[in-house]
């Protein structure tokens, strides 16, 4: 086996990208938008996504455009008490031998892009995939505009609403979590009036929460606000968002909160959306990565980092076994772990919506204790997710 073809040339598809170009294959990406770039704002890079970043060699490419949090933080979204607050920073580096790093998504996107060309990797823009068709030990893509392309393996990279996903699987509408979002980034220089925490914190309460955290150095600062709602209307799961909305959500919060959103002069508004359990990740010579088999709530802060372990592990397989023995063990190894983490994912959006009522509270408080008494269990918690290293996994 020699080329494989990549459909989606996000954070997911670009890792891949490189991480086979860097095995030795030949990578076409194939990306329906007409120019490269993202849309978004923040990423939350953990040490496990971290250490296949080291691996990759963008460690050193990337710290020019790192913030580095001190703590992880869980306030009160109107008295401002800590219900958490743990240490990151050198002693979480310490912890799980690499760091933990703030980027913004456009920045890591550029970075793998510029490491994909100089690896030789084919990036086709503008190149919108219809459908596949296996034959043998082959898979062709036809595209938008009826060209078609052959390659020995096809990778649907391509999102929730992966078109590779929908023709191995089936039509099936991603489930909407009945929860929004609005992102945005502002100036730090425009926040004078303003002290964010260098944390990364999230601000939590009745049926929403708020996340701050610093990009860039700390030139930025980025928001997530997420609401509880019923319904979505709209035909596309992001859009404008309506900044005088988004203050008369979150009205009456901490200061902290409510005066940064005063200097909010933009918002996207996102739809967050979800699947079950997919009953498979591969079909023949065709297999899913990232969101486009695992989509999860950003409640983790974890989409990016186990679509940047999905690659690493599906390069490290194709090079030791067969593409159909590699596959079944791509599936084996990763499921278990992307399902653990959408679970936690889900069961944190009622921890920092208050749900429950007093029970609720008590959840809280218990986190609160914990966090002082037993910081232990917080990082019981958290050692299966930061202290994972799937370059180890591999060897």
């Amino acid at each position: 086996m020699n080329h494989i073809a990549i459909v989606g040339a996000g954070i997911g598809g670009l890792s891949a990208a490189l991480a086979l170009a860097t095995a030795g294959f030949k990578v076409t990406v194939f990306e329906q938008a007409k120019k490269i770039g993202e849309v978004g704002a923040g990423l939350q890079m953990s040490p496990n996504a971290m250490k296949v970043l080291r691996q990759f060699g963008l460690e050193d490419k990337l710290r020019p455009y790192a913030f580095v949090p001190q703590h992880a933080c869980m306030r009160d979204f109107k008295t401002g008490e800590y219900y958490l607050k743990s240490p990151l920073g050198k002693t979480s580096e310490a912890r799980y031998s690499a760091p933990y790093w703030h980027l913004h998504r456009a920045d890591l996107h550029k970075v793998l892009i510029l490491a994909c060309e100089d690896l030789g990797v084919e990036v086709l823009l503008d190149a919108s995939v219809e459908r596949y068709t296996e034959n043998g030990d082959q898979v062709t893509l036809t595209l938008a505009d009826k060209s078609e392309h052959s390659a020995d393996l096809l990778i649907g990279a391509d999102g929730i609403r992966s078109v590779i996903r929908e023709q191995m699987l089936g039509k099936e509408s991603p489930t909407f979590m009945k929860q929004v979002a609005w992102r945005g980034v502002i100036p730090a220089s425009e926040l004078n009036d303003v002290h964010i925490q260098p944390d990364a914190c999230v601000w939590v309460g009745p049926n929403r929460h708020f996340v701050t955290y610093y990009l860039r150095g700390g030139e930025l600062v980025n928001f997530v606000a997420v609401e509880e709602r019923e319904d979505w209307h709209q035909e596309s799961w992001r859009e404008e968002g309506d900044v005088e909305e988004l203050k008369a959500a979150f009205a009456g919060w901490h200061p902290e909160v409510s005066q940064l959103l005063d200097h909010a002069k933009s918002t996207f508004l996102w739809a967050l959306n979800g699947r079950d359990e997919l009953p498979a990740w591969h079909q023949g010579r065709v297999v899913l990565l990232g969101d486009a088999c695992h989509p999860m709530l950003p409640f983790m802060a974890q989409g990016a980092a186990m679509a940047i372990e999905d690659a690493y592990a599906l390069s490290q397989l194709l090079v030791k076994y067969s593409v159909l023995d590699a596959l079944d063990r791509y599936e084996l190894l990763r499921k278990p772990r992307a399902t653990n983490i959408q679970k936690m994912s889900k069961d944190n959006a009622a921890l920092y919506h208050m749900h429950g009522g007093v029970f609720g509270r008590m959840k809280l408080n218990a986190v609160k204790i914990a966090s002082r008494l037993s910081p232990r269990i917080i990082q019981a918690k958290l050692d299966p997710v930061y202290g994972y290293d799937i370059t180890k996994v591999l060897i």
